[in-house]
Protein backbone atom coordinates (compact mmCIF):
# COMPACT_ATOMS: atom_id res chain seq x y z
CA UNK A 1 0.00 0.00 0.00
CA UNK A 2 1.54 3.50 -1.08
CA UNK A 3 1.66 6.33 1.39
CA UNK A 4 -0.63 9.14 1.01
CA UNK A 5 0.54 12.40 0.34
CA UNK A 6 0.42 14.83 2.95
CA UNK A 7 -2.71 17.28 1.48
CA UNK A 8 -0.62 20.57 1.09
CA UNK A 9 2.19 18.62 -1.14
CA UNK A 10 -0.66 17.08 -2.97
CA UNK A 11 -1.90 20.01 -3.88
CA UNK A 12 0.62 21.69 -5.09
CA UNK A 13 1.60 18.54 -7.22
CA UNK A 14 -1.56 18.98 -8.84
CA UNK A 15 -1.66 23.13 -9.43
CA UNK A 16 1.86 22.76 -11.14
CA UNK A 17 0.15 19.44 -13.39
CA UNK A 18 -3.01 22.28 -14.44
CA UNK A 19 0.36 24.02 -15.83
CA UNK A 20 0.81 23.65 -19.98
CA UNK A 21 3.68 20.80 -20.91
CA UNK A 22 3.76 19.74 -17.17
CA UNK A 23 3.03 15.70 -16.85
CA UNK A 24 2.22 14.15 -13.73
CA UNK A 25 5.94 13.73 -12.74
CA UNK A 26 7.44 16.95 -13.77
CA UNK A 27 4.97 18.10 -11.17
CA UNK A 28 6.69 15.81 -8.66
CA UNK A 29 9.47 16.53 -9.32
CA UNK A 30 8.97 20.22 -9.10
CA UNK A 31 7.31 19.90 -5.51
CA UNK A 32 10.38 18.06 -4.12
CA UNK A 33 12.86 20.76 -5.98
CA UNK A 34 10.92 23.20 -3.74
CA UNK A 35 10.53 20.96 -0.71
CA UNK A 36 14.35 21.27 -0.54
CA UNK A 37 14.78 24.04 -1.90
CA UNK A 38 16.24 27.33 0.77
CA UNK A 39 13.30 28.84 2.27
CA UNK A 40 14.37 31.84 0.27
CA UNK A 41 13.93 30.33 -2.96
CA UNK A 42 10.57 28.94 -2.28
CA UNK A 43 9.41 32.05 -1.05
CA UNK A 44 10.57 34.06 -4.18
CA UNK A 45 8.81 31.94 -6.21
CA UNK A 46 5.61 32.79 -4.36
CA UNK A 47 5.96 35.79 -4.25
CA UNK A 48 7.04 36.13 -7.96
CA UNK A 49 3.46 34.42 -8.63
CA UNK A 50 1.06 36.81 -6.38
CA UNK A 51 2.82 39.94 -8.12
CA UNK A 52 2.18 38.40 -11.52
CA UNK A 53 -1.68 38.02 -10.25
CA UNK A 54 -1.34 41.31 -8.57
CA UNK A 55 0.40 43.89 -10.74
CA UNK A 56 0.38 42.53 -14.37
CA UNK A 57 -2.84 43.08 -16.36
CA UNK A 58 -3.50 42.60 -20.11
CA UNK A 59 -3.16 45.66 -22.69
CA UNK A 60 -6.39 47.80 -22.87
CA UNK A 61 -5.55 48.62 -26.82
CA UNK A 62 -3.62 45.83 -27.74
CA UNK A 63 -3.85 42.74 -25.53
CA UNK A 64 -0.19 42.36 -24.82
CA UNK A 65 0.84 41.96 -20.64
CA UNK A 66 1.36 44.91 -19.26
CA UNK A 67 1.82 47.16 -15.68
CA UNK A 68 -0.52 50.18 -16.81
CA UNK A 69 -3.02 50.41 -18.94
CA UNK A 70 -1.65 50.42 -21.80
CA UNK A 71 1.56 48.71 -22.90
CA UNK A 72 5.30 49.71 -22.93
CA UNK A 73 4.49 49.52 -27.46
CA UNK A 74 1.17 51.12 -27.19
CA UNK A 75 2.43 54.17 -25.60
CA UNK A 76 5.37 54.45 -27.39
CA UNK A 77 4.87 57.39 -30.15
CA UNK A 78 7.48 56.47 -32.33
CA UNK A 79 6.08 52.94 -33.44
CA UNK A 80 4.82 53.17 -36.98
CA UNK A 81 0.56 53.76 -36.67
CA UNK A 82 -0.03 52.76 -39.43
CA UNK A 83 0.85 48.92 -39.23
CA UNK A 84 -0.50 46.09 -37.09
CA UNK A 85 0.76 42.89 -36.60
CA UNK A 86 -1.66 40.68 -35.09
CA UNK A 87 -0.25 37.58 -33.33
CA UNK A 88 -1.81 34.71 -31.26
CA UNK A 89 -0.04 34.95 -27.92
CA UNK A 90 2.13 37.94 -26.03
CA UNK A 91 5.44 35.89 -26.07
CA UNK A 92 4.87 35.80 -30.05
CA UNK A 93 5.09 39.63 -29.53
CA UNK A 94 8.38 39.54 -27.37
CA UNK A 95 10.18 37.08 -29.94
CA UNK A 96 8.92 39.65 -32.88
CA UNK A 97 10.41 42.46 -31.48
CA UNK A 98 13.41 41.52 -30.63
CA UNK A 99 14.57 41.40 -33.76
CA UNK A 100 14.13 45.03 -34.33
CA UNK A 101 12.44 44.47 -37.97
CA UNK A 102 9.12 45.44 -37.32
CA UNK A 103 8.24 48.52 -36.21
CA UNK A 104 4.75 49.27 -35.99
CA UNK A 105 1.59 47.97 -33.27
CA UNK A 106 0.46 44.53 -32.36
CA UNK A 107 -2.74 43.27 -31.72
CA UNK A 108 -2.56 40.00 -29.14
CA UNK A 109 -5.58 37.70 -30.28
CA UNK A 110 -4.81 34.89 -26.88
CA UNK A 111 -5.58 31.85 -28.86
CA UNK A 112 -6.32 30.49 -32.42
CA UNK A 113 -10.03 29.19 -34.06
CA UNK A 114 -9.98 26.02 -33.16
CA UNK A 115 -13.21 23.96 -33.86
CA UNK A 116 -12.43 20.73 -32.41
CA UNK A 117 -11.31 22.74 -29.06
CA UNK A 118 -14.65 24.39 -28.68
CA UNK A 119 -12.46 27.57 -29.55
CA UNK A 120 -14.89 30.09 -31.93
CA UNK A 121 -14.10 33.48 -32.83
CA UNK A 122 -15.53 34.79 -29.73
CA UNK A 123 -13.66 33.22 -27.74
CA UNK A 124 -10.45 35.21 -28.73
CA UNK A 125 -9.92 39.47 -29.27
CA UNK A 126 -10.80 38.93 -33.27
CA UNK A 127 -14.08 41.50 -32.32
CA UNK A 128 -11.41 44.09 -30.34
CA UNK A 129 -9.39 43.78 -33.86
CA UNK A 130 -12.23 44.90 -36.07
CA UNK A 131 -13.42 47.53 -34.08
CA UNK A 132 -10.08 48.70 -33.92
CA UNK A 133 -9.52 48.23 -37.93
CA UNK A 134 -13.35 50.12 -38.31
CA UNK A 135 -12.10 53.05 -36.17
CA UNK A 136 -8.76 53.67 -37.16
CA UNK A 137 -10.57 53.68 -40.87
CA UNK A 138 -13.35 56.57 -39.25
CA UNK A 139 -11.04 58.45 -37.79
CA UNK A 140 -8.78 59.30 -41.52
CA UNK A 141 -6.37 57.12 -40.94
CA UNK A 142 -7.22 53.07 -41.60
CA UNK A 143 -4.16 51.00 -41.56
CA UNK A 144 -1.69 50.53 -44.45
CA UNK A 145 -0.79 47.36 -43.41
CA UNK A 146 -2.20 44.75 -41.50
CA UNK A 147 0.09 41.74 -40.97
CA UNK A 148 -1.26 38.23 -39.93
CA UNK A 149 1.39 36.67 -37.99
CA UNK A 150 -0.31 33.41 -36.61
CA UNK A 151 1.63 30.60 -35.90
CA UNK A 152 1.70 27.92 -39.37
CA UNK A 153 -0.60 25.39 -37.95
CA UNK A 154 -4.28 24.59 -39.00
CA UNK A 155 -5.57 26.46 -36.31
CA UNK A 156 -3.21 29.52 -37.39
CA UNK A 157 -4.38 28.94 -41.34
CA UNK A 158 -7.98 29.15 -40.05
CA UNK A 159 -7.72 32.24 -37.89
CA UNK A 160 -5.41 34.36 -40.95
CA UNK A 161 -7.82 32.85 -43.35
CA UNK A 162 -11.16 34.03 -41.27
CA UNK A 163 -8.81 37.64 -40.67
CA UNK A 164 -8.15 38.44 -44.11
CA UNK A 165 -11.59 37.60 -45.06
CA UNK A 166 -13.28 40.79 -42.30
CA UNK A 167 -10.44 43.06 -42.49
CA UNK A 168 -9.69 43.37 -46.20
CA UNK A 169 -12.54 45.91 -47.02
CA UNK A 170 -11.38 48.25 -44.08
CA UNK A 171 -7.55 48.53 -44.31
CA UNK A 172 -4.86 49.10 -47.50
CA UNK A 173 -3.48 45.73 -47.49
CA UNK A 174 -3.75 42.41 -45.21
CA UNK A 175 -0.16 40.22 -45.29
CA UNK A 176 0.60 36.74 -43.81
CA UNK A 177 4.11 36.32 -43.07
CA UNK A 178 6.50 33.89 -45.22
CA UNK A 179 6.87 29.78 -44.02
CA UNK A 180 9.36 27.91 -45.47
CA UNK A 181 12.25 26.07 -43.96
CA UNK A 182 14.04 27.02 -40.95
CA UNK A 183 17.57 27.75 -41.28
CA UNK A 184 19.70 25.16 -40.51
CA UNK A 185 16.71 22.63 -41.25
CA UNK A 186 17.32 19.81 -43.49
CA UNK A 187 15.12 18.68 -46.02
CA UNK A 188 14.08 15.12 -44.97
CA UNK A 189 12.90 16.13 -41.86
CA UNK A 190 10.40 18.82 -42.95
CA UNK A 191 6.72 17.90 -43.08
CA UNK A 192 4.98 18.44 -46.79
CA UNK A 193 3.16 21.40 -45.78
CA UNK A 194 6.49 23.21 -44.81
CA UNK A 195 7.80 21.93 -48.67
CA UNK A 196 5.01 23.34 -50.26
CA UNK A 197 5.19 26.26 -48.66
CA UNK A 198 9.04 26.90 -48.97
CA UNK A 199 8.94 26.22 -52.93
CA UNK A 200 5.06 28.44 -53.25
CA UNK A 201 7.69 31.62 -51.63
CA UNK A 202 10.60 30.77 -53.76
CA UNK A 203 12.35 34.00 -55.37
CA UNK A 204 15.45 34.72 -57.31
CA UNK A 205 18.67 33.94 -56.18
CA UNK A 206 20.74 37.46 -55.68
Amino acid sequence: MSTPLIEPVARLIESFGRLPGIGPKTAQRLTYHLLRAPDAEARSLASALVAVRDQVVFCERCFNISDQPLCAICRDPGRDEGRLCVVEEPLDVLALDRTGEFKGRYHVLHGAISPIDGIGPERLRIRELLSRADQAGREGRPFEEIILATNPTLEGEATAMYLAERLESSVGVVTRIARGLPVGGDLEYADEVTLIRALQGRRAVE
